[in-house]
């Protein structure tokens, strides 16, 4: 028959004027601790490195015409932030020196 896993709270210990005559109404006990994970076996540097291999070969790199094409793009996408925070500079500093010839 399997343990069951009950929670145990102590009332008593925590919230004294609370609770019954002695303390503990309600507490139960864990009947097992939590198992670690199972522990894999060590593998010799040449596995590893045959492994290693093996997951490197998965890996799909991307060819010359996408990463052309891909920098491209965060070069136009940086330069459109580069003309945008520039509007928005000026059109910011030219309101500030209105607002300040207006209060002068």
């Amino acid at each position: 028959m399997a343990k069951s896993k009950v929670r145990s709270f102590n009332r008593g210990a925590r919230n004294s004027g609370m609770g019954g005559a002695s303390g503990n109404a309600g507490a139960t006990t864990i009947d097992a601790a939590p198992e670690a994970a199972p522990k894999k076996p060590r593998v010799n540097p040449v596995q590893f490195a045959k492994e290693v291999r093996a997951e490197a070969r998965k890996i799909t790199w991307t060819s010359r015409k996408e990463t052309w094409i891909t920098s491209m793009m965060v070069f136009i996408m940086v330069l459109l932030a580069t003309v945008f925070f520039a509007v928005v500079d000026v059109g910011l500093g030219t309101a500030v020196k209105y607002l300040i010839k207006i209060g002068s």
